[in-house]
């Protein structure tokens, strides 16, 4: 029996983590398959150690490279580790973002290339691509309102970064999301969470019907 992998993606301050949490409850009680939560950057031990590293607002000095690659480092980890033994073991799993934002923060926000970003993380991966993405869509003026409302100085690295920064990310994604129709659908995060919710959860139960009531 194999597992299913989805992933939500979003720019800073779409709400992922939240989100995530309440199509989980919602899911659980219709499916006899176990969900598994994880995150990007981290999931694992050594991935999480990476992360720390990624988004210590010390480490200004950081070159784009040097982002974009430890990223795919600890993805590769992530992958190896978590994701694919919880996918062989016929899990849900539901990754707060994924391949999809280095692509947008790294590719198309640090400038890098999005196909150079993507060749990156394919090796890192070894090709696995989510069978469905859940894109949260929002400005990136809204998304940093929510994150300086909510969590005033306690910002990462990356969401310390200037406007044009999360502008270009949000193109990026928009990118992607063109690209990628079949596997990436838009879901509104300007709406009430509840209605998120209803909408992601739709989107995951009408994707893989054979594993929900």
């Amino acid at each position: 029996m194999e597992g299913y992998f989805i992933t939500f993606e979003g720019p800073d301050g779409a709400g992922k983590t939240t989100v995530i949490s309440e199509v989980v409850k919602a899911l659980q009680a219709q499916t006899s398959r176990e969900i598994l939560v994880t995150r990007e950057p981290g999931g694992s031990k050594i991935a999480e150690s990476i992360r720390d590293i990624i988004l210590d607002p010390a480490n200004t000095e950081m070159d784009d490279k040097t982002e974009a690659l430890l990223y795919a480092a600890s993805r590769a980890q992530h992958v190896s580790e978590i994701i694919n033994p919880a996918l062989a073991a016929g899990k849900i799993v539901i990754s707060d973002r994924f391949v999809d934002s280095s692509l947008a923060y790294q590719g198309k926000g640090r400038g890098l290339g999005i196909d150079e970003v993507a060749q990156i993380n394919a090796f890192a991966t070894g090709h696995l691509e989510p069978q469905l993405t859940v894109f949260l869509d929002i400005e990136p003026e809204i998304g940093l309102k929510r994150i300086s409302k909510e969590r005033a100085g306690q910002e990462d690295r990356l969401e310390q970064e200037k406007l044009a920064f999360h502008q270009l990310v949000y193109r990026g994604y928009q990118e992607v999301v063109k690209a990628h129709p079949d596997r990436i659908k838009v879901v509104d995060a300007r709406q009430d969470l509840s209605q998120v919710v209803k909408a992601s959860v739709k989107l995951i139960k009408s994707t893989f019907p054979a594993a929900f009531k």
